[in-house]
């Protein structure tokens, strides 16, 4: 029995991201209401937009449910995603969940037409088996920048000099989008902080690593 994992499907970039946490050995389960987070070990909040994703949030009925559901599980937020996880962020019309103790400009680092990809050092190595940083091409369109990081947030990878991936505790936000490139480190890196947290938890799961 593969991990089952959940991935916020109201709006964004939903398939890639089911396509690779699958292509690692999980269950990827689209999240639209609130029933559908039951059993799910962590889950994905994917890039997209961030007004748009929040305004269905509340419609759906999902944002109470969801905020709790990630009080206790793992999240891997990524652009859009990170600024709904956020404790601050700019201009956006609706309150975010305010979990991750950051700052967030949202499209600080340009306007769709000016995405770019760049290639950036992740610290925990990604799963590529050695202690040492790994070499990772990063994509990022209409990208937030993380302009505060609270005392409790870790610092995975940075883009001259500024933070693109971080961590506090069990959450973990980034503002590139991993899911469109062929690389699944990241979400093979994620699903082993899944299986630990489940484990630590006293939950019985299949390692989909294994």
């Amino acid at each position: 029995m593969s991990l089952p994992v959940g991935v916020l499907a109201l709006q964004g970039d939903v398939e890639k991201h089911i396509h690779h946490l699958n292509a690692c050995g999980a269950m990827a389960v689209p999240v639209r209401q609130p029933k559908d987070l039951a059993g799910l070990a962590g889950i994905v909040l994917p890039g997209g937009e961030s007004t748009t994703m929040s305004r269905l949030l509340r419609t759906s009925g999902l944002m109470e449910p969801l905020a709790e559901f990630m009080q206790a599980k793992p999240v891997l937020a990524t652009c859009a995603g990170m600024i709904l996880l956020a404790k601050e962020v700019d201009q956006l019309p609706y309150a975010s969940f305010g979990l991750m103790d950051i700052a967030v400009a949202r499209n600080a680092w340009g306007r769709q037409v000016f995405s770019f990809q760049e290639e950036i050092l992740w610290r925990p190595a990604a799963g590529n088996g050695s202690k040492g940083p790994a070499a990772f091409k990063a994509i990022f369109i209409r990208a937030p920048r993380v302009v505060r990081m609270g005392p409790e947030v870790e610092l995975l990878a940075e883009l001259r000099g500024e933070p693109v991936a971080v961590r506090q505790g069990k959450l973990v936000a980034l503002t590139f989008h991993p899911e469109l490139t062929g690389d699944l480190r990241v979400h093979r890196w994620f699903l082993e902080e899944l299986v630990a947290a489940a484990s630590k938890a006293g939950v019985k799961a299949v390692d989909p690593l294994a």
